[in-house]
């Protein structure tokens, strides 16, 4: 007898159909997967063979056949257990084949027949909802994960036993159903907060400026200083998240495995933080069957790279087209995949090798020529990349004994989604233009009026200074950003161009 079962398979980002097809025969005992299985998948059949023993229902005794289409896409993953066991119920007759295909099913087995989470529910689930499947039969440990798609029923299970009584009708699910505005009351909740920050009033301002514009940011300051405390607090001044945010952020994560058991949204932007021994696959992504890095990870939210020079060349110059496309494609013989990767960048360094140059409370061990090796570690196109570098020094004694709490977090933000909203009015209708660090040469001259001051400051940054034309773009538009701070300022004054140019500590002539 043959069954259908529907179930759904991750690529990419998104999610796709499978039609499992279940014939059960006569003839020597035998399981046979088709349909470019990998391993894990040839090796259900040895685990639902023994889930369907240990559930107390009879295992095929004859040949059988499982086709997973469409055939030209390799399956991979455990999450076709459960609808190959229901499919063999059918294909005995011991299930209504009628009622099962009406459902979508995915998951794993254990051997005793329990039904363990799987990896990519939020992207399967939504593309289940274009369907017209009754309903989406998932583990009971992702059932939060799906239920956030309000028009799709999900009935969560936690054996296989119950499934196969639900689809028989001798067993009672109540679709689950999420309040997505109880999810999103948290996301205003952060454990890291800028009120615990002691003094570095200078470098709190130019991150406030930074995450306003949406400008990647270079902290440069001596070992102790807080550099790390501070890109820590980063995502808690980002502007809250939207429910479609939310989304595109959880599909990742939920792709590869690092939500939590239970775990409905991430509500929280992320913040990632690799090590500098990474590889440019776990950066960027990749693998035989690719999978997201943490460029992607990332996707709208930090990501913070401590200590950049200590990276591998090779690993900081595969960020540049993320940088610039927001976006990573990884190819591959057999297929070609896209993730997003739109990210605000913190990076942290050192001064030099021994971290005290320039440091007026210790001394400086290192030779000119290994601060310069040092420096050139990072290369100009990636530099170009970012707009901000700050000066972070030693905090003062002072500032450490002071018990007054600084700025918390939600005050910061809410000037940062005022300037936000200043510059989404100001680019609405511009293809790929969301702030203003994403504002090409052509909106650089739509939109930067300067006062004649302002324009005499810059010309001897320029000129004086020895900044490079890259930084003049750079500069520009870090002074929108200030502009827009300053209650939505319309001509660029001469303060907003001078704090500018104190964050490009890289361009001076002090660092070349």
């Amino acid at each position: 007898m043959l069954a259908k079962v529907f179930s759904g398979a991750v690529y990419g980002v998104d999610a796709y159909s499978v039609e499992i097809e279940v014939n059960a025969g006569h003839g020597e005992p035998k399981t046979i997967v088709v349909g470019l299985p990998d391993a894990a998948v040839k090796e259900s059949s040895d685990r639902v063979w023994t889930a369907l023993l240990n559930s107390g229902f009879a295992p095929p005794m004859g040949r059988t056949t499982i086709n997973l289409a469409p055939a030209d896409i390799k399956k991979e993953g455990p999450s076709f257990d459960l609808p190959i066991a229901l499919g063999m119920l059918a294909a005995q007759g011991d299930l209504d084949a009628n009622a099962l295909a009406e459902y979508a099913v995915i998951g794993e087995l254990a051997l005793s027949g329990q039904v363990r989470r799987i990896k990519g529910v939020l992207p399967i689930a939504l593309h289940v909802a274009t369907t017209n499947c009754r309903g989406l039969i998932v583990p009971a440990e992702n059932a939060e994960e799906a239920a956030v798609i309000h028009k799709l029923p999900v009935y969560p299970v936690d054996s296989l036993r119950s499934a196969a009584d639900f689809i028989a009708g001798t067993y009672t699910i109540e679709p689950l159903r999420m309040d997505l505005d109880h999810v999103f009351d948290q996301r205003d909740h952060y454990e890291e907060d800028f009120s615990d920050v002691k003094g570095q009033e200078y470098a709190k301002r130019a991150i406030e400026v930074a995450v306003a514009g949406g400008h990647n940011i270079l902290a440069i300051g001596p070992p102790g200083s807080g550099k790390t405390m501070l890109a820590k607090r980063v995502a808690s001044i980002l502007p809250p998240m939207s429910l479609d945010e939310a989304l595109e952020v959880t599909k990742i994560h939920s792709i590869s495995g690092s939500l939590a058991a239970h775990q409905a949204l991430m509500v929280h932007r992320p913040y990632r933080s690799p090590h500098h021994t990474i590889s440019d696959a776990g950066l960027l992504g990749g693998g035989s069957h690719p999978a997201p890095g943490e460029v992607s990870l990332a996707h709208r939210g930090v990501l913070f790279l401590d200590e950049l020079p200590e990276f591998h060349r090779n690993v900081l110059e595969v960020m540049r087209q993320p940088l610039e496309d927001g976006k990573v494609t990884i190819a591959r013989a057999a297929q070609t995949v896209t993730f997003p990767s739109q990210f605000m960048l913190v990076a942290a360094m050192n001064p030099c090798p021994c971290g005290y140059f320039g440091d007026k409370q210790n001394e400086c061990r290192c030779t000119p020529l290994q601060i310069q090796r040092y420096h050139n570690k990072i290369s100009g196109p990636l530099l170009d990349r970012i707009d901000i570098h700050l000066e972070v020094p030693s905090v003062r004694y002072q500032d450490l004994a002071n018990a007054a709490r600084g700025e918390s977090s939600a005050i910061i933000r809410e000037r940062i989604m005022a300037a936000r909203q200043i510059q989404q009015k100001r680019f609405r209708g511009k293809r790929g233009v969301h702030c203003n660090a994403d504002m090409r040469p052509r909106q650089l001259q739509e939109e930067i009026r300067m006062e004649n001051d302002a324009q005499q400051i810059l010309k001897m940054a320029i000129t004086e200074l020895n900044f490079s034309a890259r930084a003049y773009d750079r500069i520009l538009k870090v002074a929108r950003t200030i502009a827009d701070l300053d209650n939505g300022a319309e001509t660029i004054r001469s303060e907003h161009i001078s704090e500018a140019i104190q964050y490009r500590t890289l361009d001076r002539q002090m660092w070349q």
